[in-house]
């Protein structure tokens, strides 16, 4: 689920009589969670080999659950932000925490398949539908007027390198229960999925005794009644709007290449070990921060659109390259491909959503617009692991990471493309006005 929404959605809000203080703390924990809960869920991101064995499951079984995953994010996207606007959000995210984290240590025992399908399903609903919009919402009722920027930019980019460093944690675990002490995959993949669930259902219960800031539980403003077919028909006659569902929706599928990464990497033809395909997949979350952080900056200070394509064209690049990866002698270069394609991947999910507010889409309709891109610009979430599946399961070992990355390089092309036709629009418009 992606994080890179929340600073379009939110409002400004009025300022909370709470400390800086206590504010901070609040927003500490709530940058941690949003980094804890959603690792445990795609863990095939560095372990995919080791899933495999230990769920007994072929790759194609591994994509119908992420593509189950997917669906069910989809469905929620709208569902999420009406649900956070009647339940307090800090219960949402102490719910949502806990119940990962119990259905992390059901995953833990290695259960069937099917029972994996109802755990997925799960944290489908948990990552969701309870916790999306709550997480976004909470930061937007603790933050004071002249915090929103801030704070949603602390959520971001704070969420990143809890990620890089739990994941840091975790691949260091799983080396030394596999290799220092000589368990098996197995017994190192359990440990890092308790970790990870222990800390979820942790953060929950703390997050769910923090009280609320003064002021947090006020009554919203009544909004003005308005026709959401009338709305959404608008929005989808806003060409601008258009092009930018575009632009994510091939954006964010270079972000799902990287998790086949390390899978791609363990291949005979290439030939670097669990742990080290791991260590290298793993240091690319670490370019998070650079990526995003980085990919903003030289947006402000040159073009925001300008950035993008050049993104999403390198990225393109970069993929075409590691499909030649079998012949490429040097692991060192492998692995500084790798880390390049994580910085432009973190550079695209960073600067897409940094567009909406040239779509000229009207305040009121605003949340709208957020999801009907969400909608459309997350969809690979639903049919990008069946892609993925069936190419690793139809074409084994390199050959089907591939025929894969090279779909992915044309997508992101394709996204460039889009970003060149929202620039030349947005130029057309400034030498009309």
């Amino acid at each position: 689920m992606s994080s890179n929404s929340v600073q379009s959605s939110q409002s400004v809000s009025a300022p909370r009589a709470s400390t800086r203080a206590d504010r901070y703390i609040q927003l500490a924990l709530l940058v941690i969670a949003a980094g804890a809960i959603y690792p445990i869920l795609y863990l095939r991101q560095v372990y995919q080999p080791t899933m495999l064995e230990v769920f007994h499951i072929t790759e194609a079984q591994l994509g119908y659950l992420y593509s189950a995953l997917g669906t069910i994010f989809l469905v929620c996207y709208l569902p999420s932000g009406w649900l956070a606007d009647r339940v307090a959000p800090r219960l949402l995210i102490s719910f949502s925490l806990i119940a990962t984290g119990a259905l992390g240590l059901w995953y833990s025992t290695a259960p069937s398949f099917g029972a994996l399908v109802v755990i997925f399903g799960g944290w489908g609903l948990t990552t969701g539908l309870t916790f999306w919009a709550a997480i976004i919402k909470r930061v937007q009722t603790i933050a004071a007027a002249d915090e929103q920027g801030r704070f949603f930019g602390f959520l971001d980019g704070g969420r990143g390198l809890i990620e890089a460093l739990l994941a840091t944690i975790a691949i260091g675990l799983f080396a030394w229960t596999t290799q220092t002490r000589g368990e098996s995959a197995t017994a190192g993949f359990r440990l890092v999925v308790y970790m990870y669930a222990f800390l979820c259902i942790g953060l929950g219960v703390v997050l769910g005794l923090v009280r609320d800031p003064q002021g947090a539980q006020a009554g919203a403003a009544k909004r003005e009644k308005r026709n959401v077919l009338r709305d959404l028909a608008t929005l989808v006659k806003n060409p601008q709007l258009a092009l930018l569902s575009a632009i994510v929706f091939c954006g964010y599928q270079v972000f799902w290449s990287t998790y086949s990464f390390s899978a791609y990497l363990h291949e005979k033809e290439i030939g670097l070990t669990v742990v080290l395909a791991g260590f290298i997949t793993t240091l690319k979350l670490w370019m998070r921060p650079i990526g995003g952080i980085g990919g903003g900056f030289l947006g402000d200070r040159f073009s925001k659109t300008s950035v993008l394509i050049v993104a999403l064209f390198s990225a393109s690049a970069a993929l075409l390259v590691l499909m030649a990866a079998p012949a490429i002698s040097s692991h060192v270069l492998v692995a500084v491909l790798v880390l390049f394609i994580g910085v432009m991947t973190y550079a695209i999910r960073g600067l897409y959503w940094s567009l909406l507010d040239q779509c000229k889409v009207p305040a009121e309709t605003m949340g709208l617009a957020i999801g009907l891109v969400s909608v459309v610009g997350y969809s690979p979430d639903a049919v990008l692991p069946l892609i993925n599946g069936y190419l690793t399961q139809n074409y084994p070992g390199v050959h089907g990471y591939q025929l894969y990355f090279g779909y992915i390089a044309f997508m992101s092309a394709l996204g460039g493309v889009a970003a060149i036709m929202f620039k030349l629009r947005l130029s057309k418009q400034g030498a009309q006005s």
